[in-house]
This record gives structure tokens, sequence and C-alpha cells, in this order.
């Protein structure tokens, strides 16, 4: 399931250098968190209720930004860029399991209906276009060179420790 195009892991941690993708973190989170009380819960609603249902993370998560905002207006511009960060992947990844669970029932709705399904022949159309062929392209060449890079990095560092720890034990070899 994706929304918004976002899918796919945390490629931060899995791969290297691509940017973190909460499209697949919703399925974390509900192997993780596993309620299935609520679940059943939230597919029984109705059609409306369920839509309404959407404006609970951005009420609840909303707050953070100004936090993040008066984070940064004290000086504590890391601080703040993190919470802002984390409270809108956090509120990506509540929305996305919703309409996980609530997709059929959402279709329910005429309007949604037709916004949804105006938004996936547009999404679709533009995924056609050679732009988006050619920025994908370079994104997933950019995403292997730092696959690439990070390893080389990695054996680089791994040899030059190896290097400085046999030239600490020939030092400490000559002390004696």
């Amino acid at each position: 399931m994706e929304i918004l195009g976002l899918r796919g892991g945390c490629d931060l941690l899995d791969r290297g250098c691509a940017v973190p993708q909460p499209g697949a973190a919703h399925l974390w989170f509900a192997a993780s968190f596993p309620m299935r009380r609520v679940c059943a819960w939230i597919r029984a609603l109705p059609p409306y209720p369920t839509l309404a249902l959407f404006s609970v993370p951005v009420i609840l998560l909303e707050p953070v930004k100004m936090v993040a905002a008066y984070m940064a207006a004290t000086g504590q511009v890391l601080w703040a860029a993190a919470t802002f960060v984390v409270g809108e992947i956090l509120k990506l990844v509540l929305i996305e399991r919703l309409f996980e669970l609530t997709k059929t029932t959402l279709m329910k709705v005429p309007a949604f209906a037709w916004a949804f399904n105006r938004y996936s022949r547009a999404r679709t159309w533009v995924r056609e276009t050679v732009a988006w062929k050619v920025v994908r392209a370079l994104s997933l060449s950019l995403r292997d060179h730092c696959r690439q890079w990070r390893h080389s990095a990695s054996r680089h560092h791994a040899f030059r420790n190896k290097i400085v720890t046999s030239r600490r034990f020939a030092h400490n070899q000559m002390d004696c």
C-alpha cells in the first residue's frame, strides 16, 4: 500500500544514504503493535465516521509543529528539526495505517472515491512521463553510489583501524 508515493522501508537504515520512506512503516507499526480490537472497531465504522477518524492523528500531532517552532526560537534548532521530522513521520504512518484499514469503507463516500480515482489517474500519468522516469533513474543511481561509497568507506575504516592498532602494538613493543 502506498500513499503519496511513499513506500518501502527505512532506506536510511537498510541501504545507506537514501531518504526514510514511511510508506511501509505502517506495516512495521501493525506488526509491532497488534491491536486487533481497535482495528476491528475501525473497520466496522460507517463511511463518514471513518472519514472523520482521519482528523484524529492531525489533531493530536499538529501541536508538535508549535513545539518545534518554540524550540527553534529558543535556539534548540537540531532538537526542533528532529521533533518536527518525528512528528510528521508519525502522523504519516498513522494516517497511512488508517487508510490501509479503511480504504474499502472510504470508497463508499462518493466524493472521496471521486477524488481518490482522480489522484490515482494523475499519479499514473506522472509516473509515465519522461521526466519522472529520468528523475527516478537518477535517484536509483544516486542510491547505488551511496551504497558503494558506504561500503568502501566502511572497508577503509576497518583497514585504517587495523593499521592504527598494529602501529600501537609496535609502538608499545618498542617501549619495553
